[in-house]
């Protein structure tokens, strides 16, 4: 469990990490795993017509999701084990990308900052120093230098070329790294988050958790011509997401914004908006979003899903129930208790 450093809070997951939102790649299908039979009834005949026709191939995908179940249960005890290997054995390439300073920051971004921190501050004034609004209440900016971009990108690929463990960020994502196991927390992502990413997200999205985001969620993502190439349609498990594009030469792999996961998809018309190279894409988190496929190079991204456990206290976003909580490892899944919810100490 992660205590806030000044707060003394403790984070927890909601039981249902363990068994909601299961992504099946190869039918771009998002399922809930509770038992066999309820599988069975749920799913048989969807994924029949999807194309999963026979019963052995039935049953390759029961395997394969009752292995992502334990892999989630254990996915806690699991990080913290490899964070404390990588403390251990593994040696940086560029020790000071790990301390955030403002020598790495777009000269724009630093300039909404300042302006989000002054006593004049308005959205109209911030809206007006942004470079664009690319669909509704998705906004995109500068956020670092290239040349801190590319230390950046050379540190991760120094990092998946050493012997260190290393943890996959979620069931859409193959390839990429989770920050708080090689230590970028405590000196880059907090102060980032708390000092830069709150003055704007407060005048923002005041409406969903933008005031008081007390955790986060940080991983890099990487797509390649023979890795992943695309991100399905989806939501994140997050109030507000920052999505930086990092490099490094690709084409294409613009992202697409539709609707908030309460629309339907058959009412929802989708934008696609442009992501360059040190520019970040701001966004409320349950804002349904993708990426297309790259059609050539290597692309690296930062995602911070910031949460508000403010918000997140009264509905979990990923099953829409209120939260019953389960003892997790460091920021979990950013939900704090409090004398109405129920805490499992086991799932």
């Amino acid at each position: 469990m992660q205590h806030d450093k000044d707060s003394k809070t403790t984070f927890y997951t909601c039981s249902c990490f363990s068994t909601d939102n299961i992504f099946l790649e190869e039918f771009k299908l998002h399922v809930r795993f509770l038992s066999e039979h309820q599988f069975r009834s749920d799913y048989q005949a969807v994924l029949r017509n999807l194309g999963c026709s026979t019963d052995a191939e039935f049953n390759d995908i029961l395997k394969k999701i009752e292995k992502e179940v334990e892999r989630r249960r254990s996915l806690g005890v699991k990080s913290a084990e490899r964070a404390a290997a990588i403390k251990e054995i593994y040696k940086p390439l560029h020790d000071h990308v790990y301390h955030l300073h403002e020598s790495y920051m777009a000269p724009e971004f630093k300039q909404m900052v300042d302006y989000c921190r002054s006593d004049e501050a308005s959205k109209e004034g911030l809206l007006s120093l942004m470079q664009t609004e690319a669909a509704t209440r998705v906004f995109r900016f500068p956020v670092f230098k290239k040349i801190f971009c590319d230390e950046l990108i050379e540190e991760m690929e120094h990092f998946e070329q050493s012997r260190s463990p290393k943890g996959r960020p979620n069931t859409m994502n193959n390839y990429g790294i989770l920050l708080n196991e090689l230590g970028f927390d405590e000196g880059f992502i907090i102060p980032l988050r708390e000092q830069y990413l709150q003055p704007l997200t407060s005048l923002l999205y005041h409406d969903c958790g933008g005031c008081y985001l007390d955790s986060h969620k940080a991983f890099m993502v990487k797509y390649d011509m023979h890795e992943d190439l695309d991100l399905s349609y989806h939501y994140d498990n997050a109030e507000v997401t920052l999505n930086v594009s990092l490099g490094k030469e690709f084409t294409e792999g613009n992202l697409y914004f539709g609707d908030m996961r309460q629309v339907p998809l058959s009412e929802t018309a989708c934008t696609e908006v442009e992501h360059k190279v040190t520019e970040g894409i701001l966004h409320r988190g349950q804002h349904m979003h993708g990426a297309l496929p790259i059609s050539s190079g290597q692309r690296w991204n930062l995602i911070v899903w910031m949460r508000a456990s403010q918000e997140r206290n009264k509905l979990c976003p990923m099953c829409n129930k209120r939260p019953t909580l389960v003892e997790g490892e460091g920021f979990a899944d950013g939900f704090t208790s409090d004398l109405g919810m129920s805490l499992l100490q086991n799932v």
